[in-house]
């Protein structure tokens, strides 16, 4: 039998001699308490006490794919922020600044990562670590740079083959680590 009610952040839900805490909840001093606005639900066949959120955030997990835009690199790392997770219309929720190592970036051997991402780049990633530190990899065909502006005349890059990319204005080139997809993802700026 589960028992059933709305409860806010910080209602104390049940008692750790009782239940265990579960999703949604957390437990203090021999009590649960509700860590986010939602349904309580009281499982009286497996004892433990959930919140069930109507309007759950979007927090990052182990293998989902996020957008985010390059902020930095250096020879063996880049950083990221992390906008948007694929499919989900919600901002993230949680920490957004992530990594993504030299050996991460592709499958074949790169030495050097502004060869392959430059900062402003939009990618497309997959999450491959929440804990110690945010870590995503676009090793994938699928993952890497969608979108890309030239660094002198900041134009829109345009695919020429299967790695490089091209100014028409400045009539530059440029090798990066494109998704299969390069220039057919839109983004709305929030």
């Amino acid at each position: 039998m589960k028992e059933r009610r709305e409860v806010f952040p910080g209602d104390e839900v049940a008692v750790e001699e009782e239940y265990l805490a579960s999703d949604g909840t957390f437990a203090s001093d021999g009590k649960i308490y509700a860590s986010q606005i939602g349904i309580l639900e009281l499982d009286n066949e497996e004892m433990t006490a959930r919140v069930f959120s109507p309007n759950p955030p979007n927090v990052l997990k182990e293998g989902d794919i996020v957008f985010a835009t390059i902020a930095d690199t250096r020879s063996t790392m880049a950083t990221a922020d992390v906008t948007v997770t694929d499919g989900v219309m919600r901002s993230v929720g949680g920490e957004t600044y992530a990594t993504i190592h030299v050996s991460k970036i592709s499958p074949g051997y790169i030495d050097d990562v502004s060869k392959e991402l430059r900062k402003g780049d939009r990618i497309r990633a997959r999450v491959i670590s929440i804990k110690p530190s945010l870590q995503l990899t676009t090793k994938d065909e699928h993952l890497g740079v969608v979108r890309a502006l030239c660094f002198k005349c900041k134009a829109e890059l345009t695919r020429k083959g299967k790695t490089q990319l091209h100014c028409d204005k400045c009539e530059r080139s440029f090798s990066r680590k494109l998704a299969d997809d390069y220039g057919c993802v839109v983004f709305e700026e929030k």
